[in-house]
């Protein structure tokens, strides 16, 4: 079992930033892929970014040059630091990790969420 931990949401002007953090109770470096997805009322989860092993990072269109995902193996924490935020960013954030099993079978793990707010 892998239980995660979001903190740093909140509400902030468009064009502010803001710090996801997400705190896995277990060592993150043999996770397999560790990502921040989000949901806005009414819309389905989306992925925002995620970083696989070996520090590889891939971004949705909408979070490319304004965030960044980040980890600290020695903390067990995975950020995302969230720039220019935009109203459309406003949704609650999950973290996400997920350990592969064997070939295509893999186990997902999800945070309880925090609230961003994007609102002038």
């Amino acid at each position: 079992q892998v239980q995660l931990v979001e903190s740093g949401g909140g509400s902030v002007q468009p064009g502010g930033s803001l710090r996801l953090s997400c705190a896995a109770s277990v060592n993150i470096f043999g996770i397999n892929a560790m990502g921040w997805y989000r949901q806005a009322p009414g819309k389905q989860r989306e992925l925002v970014a995620v970083m696989a092993s070996g520090d590889t990072t891939m971004y949705a269109d909408s979070a490319k040059g304004r965030f960044t995902i980040s980890r600290d193996n020695a903390k067990n924490t995975v950020y995302l630091q969230m720039n220019s935020l935009k109203p459309e960013d406003t949704a609650v954030y999950y973290c996400n990790a997920r350990r592969v099993r064997s070939g295509l079978l893999f186990d997902d793990y999800w945070g309880q969420g925090t609230q961003v707010t994007v609102s002038s």
